[in-house]
């Protein structure tokens, strides 16, 4: 596995606020506020100052802070005091002592549910 250079990290400080939709494929990390989606073909790691409003997918996704939407990942932590209100689609998730979730979660693979059997067409006899 290579070692990510900074460039591949798009940051945004405590003091930025973004309002509109965010897509790329490098990881993002979040200090500030974004309202708005984010689809990135990385890590979104949300620090504990950060605010997430909005729909999120990603690869991966660390939080530490806040985020409101639902969210799309293929492993989710959600770290000691975040606060995740939403609903969550993932097929790996953690959830440190302290954290706050609100929502629902769908974990696994999307498979179709087996079919449920038949009814007998004649009654049985015991």
């Amino acid at each position: 596995m290579a070692v990510k250079s900074e460039q591949e990290i798009t940051q945004i400080g405590s003091t930025v606020n973004i309002k509109g939709d965010i897509s790329g494929k490098s990881d993002v990390r979040v200090a500030g506020s974004i309202n708005g989606s984010v689809n990135i073909e990385g890590e979104l790691i949300v620090e504990k100052t950060g605010f997430v409003e909005g729909e999120i997918k990603s690869v991966t996704a660390v939080i530490a802070g806040s985020v409101k939407g639902n969210i799309d990942t293929d492993k989710l932590i959600l770290e000691s005091n975040s606060q995740f209100v939403g609903n969550i689609k993932t097929k790996q998730l953690i959830i440190q002592e302290g954290a706050i979730f609100q929502g629902n979660c769908q974990m696994g693979q999307n498979k179709q549910a087996p079919a449920a059997p038949a009814a007998p067409k004649e009654p049985v006899k015991l």
